[in-house]
């Protein structure tokens, strides 16, 4: 048996986002580490693509031929990656209170064949885009016509092989590869902008010969829009730039880009619950 992610509607898709920032708080506070602000940042992109009638998979079947992949690139978000899953009931929910603890399979970054769902091992950055194309290649041999969503950090695009990948993926005409930048313009040092300028991001990607698209990170309409409108891109892959706040959800985390790589103290975690549940 097969299943396509349906649709469901926005005031839904917003309730659902909410939900998995609270087990994202969860998660790495139990743990007392990980990466909340990172997982925070792209919430909604991943709500829009799993549960917004984009990406096409079966948990029933994890490794159903034809369904969709979706790489999580930037991989230290894990614990967003694993609070989607276990929504769309790949396995069950109880396992996601594991988060980095010694002999779990849910670690601090995805293990490829350690959990259903998750299609690549990623962590060391820059490196999900090859894979994502790999699998392209792969599907082209087999006949198989599924599509390949990637999540890229904004820090992890300072990679060289990013752009080597981008180059790649325009060579071979990956039209059914759809790259999405998580532009929340901040890594663990520092602002972007300070650390190793992207801008212009536009015209970069577009000198590559890739079809650029933006949209408002955290407008679940707008990116379900965006990303649906990119299907119907013929012989070249796309970036959906989302510009998107690291933290989001939190204020005082929003307002703090070393919250990155550091969970939230009970305390804190406290006051950041209250503030997710009246947003």
């Amino acid at each position: 048996m097969t299943n396509t992610a349906q649709s469901i509607d926005l005031e839904s898709l917003e309730e659902i986002a909410r939900e998995i920032r609270l087990d994202i708080l969860d998660m790495t506070t139990k743990a007392g580490s990980g990466h909340p602000s990172s997982s925070w940042s792209s919430t909604d992109i991943v709500v829009a693509l799993f549960f917004g009638g984009i990406l096409k998979y079966n948990p029933v079947d994890p490794w159903w031929p034809e369904r969709d992949r979706f790489i999580m690139s930037k991989g230290h978000a894990a614990p967003l990656l694993y609070a989607a899953l276990a929504r769309a009931e790949y396995f069950d929910r109880d396992e996601i209170w594991r988060l980095r603890q010694a002999g779990s399979p849910v670690q601090g970054h995805p293990i490829q064949r350690m959990m259903p769902g998750i299609e690549a091992t990623t962590g060391s950055l820059g490196q999900g885009l090859s894979a994502g194309i790999g699998h392209i290649l792969g599907g082209r041999l087999n006949n198989l016509d599924y599509r390949v969503y990637v999540l890229l950090g904004d820090g992890e695009c300072e990679a060289g092989q990013i752009w080597e990948a981008a180059m790649a993926a325009a060579h071979f005409k990956c039209d059914n590869l759809t790259a999405i930048l998580d532009y929340n313009k901040y890594q663990e040092t520092g602002p972007i902008s300070r650390e190793m300028a992207l801008e212009p991001l536009v015209e970069k990607w577009n000198s590559f010969g890739w079809n650029v698209v933006e949209a408002d990170g955290h407008n679940i309409a707008d990116l379900i829009e965006k990303m649906n409108s990119i299907k119907n891109v013929n012989r070249k892959p796309s970036i959906l730039i989302a510009h998107t706040i690291k933290g989001k959800g939190v204020s005082f985390v929003e307002a703090d880009f070393k919250f990155h790589g550091r969970a939230l103290t009970p305390e804190q975690a406290e006051k950041a619950r209250e503030e997710l549940l009246c947003s």
